[in-house]
């Protein structure tokens, strides 16, 4: 009986230190670690910190989110228990006057599948993330939209390359997009894809969201300008103030609508469709009361649509 019981005691601790992983901690950034874990459930992960060189000399003691930790820790090099996703942000203080000395923040990834509930998914050909670019000049936006669920969820990080070039990004004001500027030669061909991956976090819980495209893939044509008739039926617009010149390199082609008065241009039932690379259009029709729609495309890349321009 009393080897049985050691047996079934080694089992248990086998199987607990079993769930106790070390080697899927990762340094995402200064002072933020990421911890790895294939399942939300039952994860146990052990995580040695330390508050720096600098304060070896002192003596520290140590908080979680701002709270002290029950028992009190101290020590200038600790080991924590991440249970599941409860991670955190462990900083360490100066004992005698309780003064800031340090921070790691510690956050959880599910890995290797990434499970996602953050961001929507826009479609899903385009995923999470939409990326669009008015010209060839380099600069780009791309955009997301968080779960209502996650509405609190904040960027940590954001990271886009081209090749082995690093791209400068700015985060928009409301935390909802991102505008970027790849300063390489806008003009030359495109030999590598950018990569863009936003880092988001929720209650400690890290998602890692990645796009790589082609700037020809994303470059859509601001609606085109001074839509108007001229002469009876015909129609004359611009190309857009913000499209590469000049025109005969970076050329556009349109496509024409012609629908039933009150009908919308993305409507298939329409009186006429037409191609064109000219910006005038003759409408030889006899009816008197319809719609006239516009867009333009790249018509060498043939990346995206414009949005339509309407005269009635």
């Amino acid at each position: 009986m009393h080897s049985f019981l050691l047996l079934v005691l080694w089992a248990a601790l086998g199987l607990t230190s079993s769930n106790i992983h070390q080697h899927h901690i990762e340094t995402l950034m200064d002072n933020a670690l990421v911890l790895r874990v294939p399942d939300s459930v039952g994860s146990m992960v052990e995580v040695p910190l330390t508050c720096g060189a600098a304060y070896q000399p002192h003596e520290v003691f140590w908080k979680k989110n701002g709270e002290e930790l029950t028992p009190a820790v101290q020590g200038n090099h600790i080991t924590v228990l991440v249970k599941e996703m409860k991670a955190g942000n462990y900083s360490c203080h100066l004992t005698s006057t309780g003064e800031y000395l340090n921070h790691t923040l510690i956050l959880v990834q599910l890995d290797p599948d990434n499970r996602t509930v953050i961001l929507e998914e826009k479609s899903p050909q385009e995923g999470h993330i939409h990326c669009s670019a008015l010209n060839y000049n380099g600069s780009f936006h791309c955009n997301w939209k968080k779960t209502q669920q996650r509405s609190h969820a904040t960027v940590l990080l954001i990271k886009a390359s081209r090749y082995q070039e690093e791209i400068s990004c700015v985060l928009d004001a409301d935390g909802s997009g991102v505008l970027c500027q790849d300063v390489e030669c806008p003009y030359k061909e495109e030999k590598h894809p950018i990569h863009l991956t936003i880092y988001m976090i929720s209650h400690f819980r890290l998602e890692a969201y990645t796009k790589s495209f082609y700037l020809r893939e994303i470059v859509r044509p601001e609606k085109l300008p001074n839509l108007h008739i001229t002469s009876g039926q015909v129609f004359r617009w611009d190309y857009p103030d913000t499209w590469e010149k000049p025109q005969t390199y970076f050329g556009l082609h349109f496509q024409v609508k012609v629908l039933q008065s009150g009908q919308s241009c993305n409507s298939d039932n329409f009186i006429l469709n037409n191609l064109t690379e000219e910006t005038v259009f003759d409408v030889n029709i006899k009816s008197k009361k319809y719609v006239f729609c516009v867009r333009a495309q790249d018509k060498h890349a043939r990346g995206p649509w414009s949005h339509w321009s309407q005269c009635m």
